[in-house]
């Protein structure tokens, strides 16, 4: 599974999320984050199309032996870490994040954080898949040990 992280993965980005979520005056529609998300469209477009660019691009991917932080394209991979190298998977919505809906996913293990991915969009899902591929690459592990050491 490959997922591309939200435009609060920039200080930018998340700046924007902030201001699009201003809740001033308390009415339903016509609110100062609305007019910021109107006038921010091309800031916006900019940070999304960068993202996705060809040198620049950042991309989460999970695959049967590891989690790795993809970049470019081709993607090449900039940094992994192995499905047993952690224990936990803790989800942290910073500010700027919510508004998207994005947020990092701290990889643990014994407690210390040892990964994280930055801003995924629909962290929670992205979360289980990754609890999920960990369980059953451990459980293979534990039943044939020679995969982990093809691995």
């Amino acid at each position: 599974m490959t997922v591309w992280p939200s435009i609060a993965v920039y200080p930018s980005g998340q700046w924007l999320g902030r201001m699009y979520d201003l809740r001033w005056p308390g009415g339903h529609v016509v609110r100062l984050g609305h007019l910021v998300a109107l006038l921010s469209i091309p800031w916006a477009l900019v940070l999304y199309l960068l993202r996705v660019a060809p040198r620049t691009g950042i991309r989460y991917t999970v695959t049967n032996r590891r989690i790795l932080i993809q970049r470019g394209l081709p993607a090449i991979a900039s940094s992994a870490i192995a499905l047993g190298d952690f224990d936990a998977i803790d989800l942290v919505v910073e500010s700027g994040q919510a508004w998207f809906p994005a947020g990092d996913l701290v990889f643990r293990q014994q407690g210390r954080e040892v990964f994280r991915l930055r801003a995924v969009s629909r962290p929670e899902s992205f979360r289980q898949v990754c609890l999920k591929t960990r369980e059953a690459r451990v459980a293979v592990d534990r039943v044939c040990p020679t995969s982990a050491a093809a691995g």
